[in-house]
């Protein structure tokens, strides 16, 4: 175990290189505020240290809402934070203090966005649990495929190309004309459920022709969990807190 002191006083520290990043990206980025004490609770029990943009994220910052909050990089919030976006800590169920025997396994929930779809850093046996990708590496749980992809890359390479008008690219398919007033009525811990299901033949046809209703992300998660029971018999495992 690692003291905090030894997380926090590091040389190089990522948040100022991250910020850069953030403010050179592409499409909007704000950073909410954060709890100073949460952050550094949520270090200790995480033991990275703030040379990790994970680090950087949780320690700095309430979250990241990108693109008009269509993605939501979970950080430490502020309590009652008007945002709605909830911590790191609350979505992986940290212990309500640091408990040296807890593990992010089979990974931590980092990030989600509007659609049911989860961002994972893989923990010390995804494979185990049906997870792709390799320890340490991001998989992503999509919402269109009721499944697990591996993104081979790290959390640090990940989270530089989504801020780096990578985001564009990865939900190409999945936006249609006007979903920006959509995403932007929504408080951070809504988000969209469609009909005909996002991964249904008709909305893979048209996206625009589904019916849109926001509804908390603890219910739209599991709709997604319980789905993937029922179409495939597995269960695609922890999909985070709400």
């Amino acid at each position: 175990m690692r003291e905090l002191s030894d997380l926090i006083d590091v040389e190089e520290p990522a948040w100022p290189e991250l910020r850069k990043v953030i403010d050179a990206a592409p499409m909007s980025v704000e950073v909410l505020p954060a709890d100073g004490g949460l952050g550094e609770v949520s270090l200790l029990q995480l033991q990275v240290t703030a040379r990790s943009y994970l680090g950087a994220v949780v320690l700095h910052c309430g979250g990241l809402l990108v693109d008009g909050g269509w993605l939501r990089v979970l950080g430490s919030p502020v309590a009652g934070s008007v945002h709605g976006v909830p911590s790191l800590a609350r979505a992986n169920r940290f212990p309500g203090a640091f408990d040296p025997a807890w593990r992010a396994d089979p990974g931590l929930v980092v990030a989600q966005d509007v659609l049911g779809g989860v961002f994972v850093l893989n923990g010390a046996d995804p494979a185990g649990h049906g997870r792709p990708g390799a320890p340490g590496e991001m998989a992503y749980f999509a919402p269109d495929a009721l499944g697990w992809e591996p993104l081979g890359a790290g959390h640090s390479t990940w989270l530089t190309w989504l801020l780096s008008g990578g985001l564009d690219e990865f939900y190409e398919n999945l936006r249609w004309p006007g979903w920006e007033d959509e995403v932007g009525a929504l408080n951070g811990d809504q988000g969209l459920t469609l009909y005909p299901p996002l991964w249904s033949a008709e909305a893979r046809q048209d996206l625009s022709a589904t019916s849109r209703r926001a509804v908390p992300m603890a219910e739209l998660l599991g709709v997604a969990r319980d789905s993937v029971r029922q179409f495939d018999g597995v269960d695609p495992g922890f999909l985070g807190a709400a």
